[in-house]
């Protein structure tokens, strides 16, 4: 993942139906209730940092990308914050861009006080994966529910809560964020099946609460 690449696409996530509301964003303000101080890391288009501080949270972002225009500019894996800095530390829809998302959530519940939220699509097949590369070359990996509670584990971390949903998009605008057409599309569409049906495509999700001291 370079920074150029999305600073390039920083506002077509800022206008994105598809991040700017969702019952998993729901979800995740839900579960920062009482926190007063948050973290929104690889914030993207800034809509969890957004819903946060309108539930009136005190937020800091960051991400890697300056053209997302960040608080902080910097990678989930080296998070520039002193050990429990903030009350809840919160990752939507990034970690499958992370170089290491164990390192990374390591580093998220080192910066947390209390709790820790993640939502990220779930692994689908080897078939999804290779759409997801063909469409955005910076994807890496979705991970499965196993390997995410691996990951909640070797952070030091409980799982307190974990949710399943089926998040359905705009399937163009999906592509067109990405800059992607022609052949390449007709092959993630293929790829996809019957994910993508009446011009909407249909992703798993997974949102997990962990939490410290217990």
């Amino acid at each position: 993942m370079t920074n150029d690449v999305w600073s390039d696409r920083a506002q077509a996530y800022v206008e994105s139906d598809a991040h700017r509301s969702g019952e998993d964003l729901d979800q995740m303000v839900a579960w920062a209730e009482g926190a007063r101080t948050a973290l929104d890391v690889a914030t993207g288009g800034g809509h969890v940092a957004r819903r946060l501080r309108e539930a009136g949270l005190e937020v800091v972002t960051c991400d890697p990308a300056p053209g997302m225009r960040p608080d902080v500019i910097c990678r989930a894996e080296s998070l520039p914050f002193a050990d429990g800095a903030f009350d809840v530390v919160a990752c939507r829809t990034a970690a499958h861009h992370f170089s290491d998302p164990a390192v990374a959530l390591r580093e998220m519940a080192r910066v947390s006080r209390d709790r820790v939220v993640i939502v990220d699509t779930l692994f689908m097949g080897e078939d999804v994966e290779e759409a997801e590369r063909v469409r955005d070359p910076s994807h890496v990996r979705n991970y499965t529910e196993a390997e995410w509670r691996a990951f909640v584990e070797e952070a030091g971390l409980t799982l307190d809560d974990v949710r399943f949903s089926e998040h359905t998009i705009d399937f163009g605008a999906w592509l067109a964020r990405t800059g992607c057409g022609g052949e390449d599309a007709e092959r993630v569409e293929l790829l996809l099946g019957d994910r993508v049906a009446d011009g909407r495509l249909t992703l798993d999700k997974l949102a997990l609460l962990a939490v410290k001291g217990f």
